[in-house]
């Protein structure tokens, strides 16, 4: 897990309101999570995976997240999808940083979880996990995962965002989750 203060001194920690109405930010949460810009940001092979989720065979425009944005500003999800190197990584945290809140980020495949096969003893140049850098919400795990592993990974994104699953549960994941 990222430790706190490795972002920016500052921390851009969004403080609550001083009034609170729950009914509204709920309404809020649901369309936020229906309506995810995630930021294009594909580092190695993994982006494919990420942008055959967003053609028509998978389709993750039917599921609320349709428009990938070039720019860190109009984004509120970010796909960390491939190999962060040491040189990448300023421009990984400097755009985390640039993302308006509430923001997401979602780690997917084995290189940008732990630094998949490129960790080893000596290694010098892989960041090994994005979570060293930026706190990291959902990771999806594979090398690439599958298209349907990714939009797994955006269900769970929305029920972070909604505290609900708005999708039903594949057979597998369900038996899975029952053992």
């Amino acid at each position: 897990m990222a430790e706190k203060n490795l972002l920016t001194p500052g921390g851009h920690v969004v403080e609550d309101g001083l009034v609170r109405l729950e009914l509204a930010e709920d309404a809020m949460n649901i369309c936020r999570s229906m309506s995810l810009w995630p930021m294009t940001f594909g580092l190695a092979c993994c982006a494919i995976e990420m942008m055959a989720v967003g053609m028509a065979r998978y389709d993750m425009a039917r599921f609320g997240a349709e428009v990938f944005r070039p720019s860190a500003r109009q984004a509120d999800l970010m796909i960390v999808a491939g190999t962060v190197t040491k040189k990448m990584a300023p421009a990984v945290v400097r755009l985390y940083e640039q993302m308006p809140a509430p923001k997401w980020v979602l780690a997917l495949g084995n290189c940008a979880i732990s630094g998949g096969p490129f960790k080893f003893k000596g290694q010098y140049g892989i960041v090994e996990g994005v979570d060293n850098l930026i706190p990291v919400d959902v990771y999806v795990p594979g090398c690439p995962p599958r298209p349907e592993a990714l939009l797994e990974g955006l269900f769970q994104i929305q029920e972070k965002v909604t505290g609900k699953r708005w999708w039903p549960v594949p057979e597998e994941l369900a038996k899975e989750r029952a053992l």
